[in-house]
């Protein structure tokens, strides 16, 4: 659940969100192992993560399983869309031959399956809502659904980020109790306006299209920007130094002594 200084950001607010991390391993540590499975998880709590981020969309029967594209071909051996094909059929996949054949047969996870790996592994998450097109409302709906019946009260920070304006507005009424973020990849001169309508707590940008000058004049708002895919140790700490409050990256080992010595 939320805690405290975790609220929704509101002009004049303070910068907040106590133990979110500086680094957040990107899919799990998507360099380093596959993404978006479990070993990805593990990976990067053991390369020294303590947050993760990861994506969630629905299967064709509605279970929320760990996938970014739209399609299954990129990471595991089968083929067509993510959102027609039911979690029996899904689970005979093999999600990490396409890494290396150290992780074959490694599968896609359910959601389910990863939150319990992150709470024996303490590992917070950031959880972004990735529906296939045309599902919003129900792929959102369902991982708030799961997060505020599962999620112990007691454990690692959260927070639940997404592109969707749809998806964003139905967790956050199913699960009002959580923290959401605001991903975008231009920073959009509506930002503020959006993060209040859509109750939002963190702005999530593409450093590729958002300068460190850009970080610091909304860092100053009082808002906690999260700056992803950042692989480059010295872009990284020229982000952390212009006020970004986390980076998400691929590479957490590349990147945590970066920002231990910055």
């Amino acid at each position: 659940m939320a805690k405290e200084g975790w609220e929704a950001w509101r002009p004049g607010s303070r910068p907040a969100m106590p133990g979110l991390a500086k680094v957040v391993g990107h899919r799990g540590a998507r360099a380093r192992a596959p993404e978006n499975t479990l070993a990805g998880l593990r990976k990067a709590a053991e390369l020294g993560a303590t947050w993760v981020e990861f994506d969630v969309m629905l299967t064709a029967d509605g279970v929320p399983v760990l996938m970014h594209d739209d399609t299954l071909d990129r990471t595991t051996n089968g083929q067509g869309s993510t959102a027609a094909i039911t979690l029996a059929e899904l689970s005979k996949l093999d999600a990490g031959g396409y890494f290396s054949a150290a992780f074959a047969n490694e599968r896609v996870p359910t959601f389910k399956e990863a939150i319990d790996i992150l709470i024996d592994l303490h590992l917070a998450a950031n959880v972004e809502i990735k529906p296939v097109p045309g599902h919003e409302r129900q792929t959102a709906h369902a991982v708030a659904q799961i997060l505020a019946d599962s999620w112990p009260a007691i454990g690692p920070d959260l927070l639940i980020s997404s592109f969707s304006k749809t998806a964003l507005t139905e967790a956050r009424a199913t699960a009002p109790a959580l923290a959401y973020g605001l991903l975008v990849e231009e920073v959009p001169a509506n930002w503020a306006s959006l993060m209040q309508e859509l109750g939002c707590t963190s702005l999530h940008a593409w450093h590729e299209k958002t300068a460190p000058e850009e970080v610091a004049s909304i860092a100053a708002e009082g808002v906690p920007v999260l700056l992803y895919t950042v692989n480059d140790p010295s872009c990284a700490s020229a982000f952390l130094k212009a006020g970004a409050a986390s980076i998400i990256t691929d590479v957490p080992d590349l990147i945590l002594p970066a920002v231990d010595h910055r």
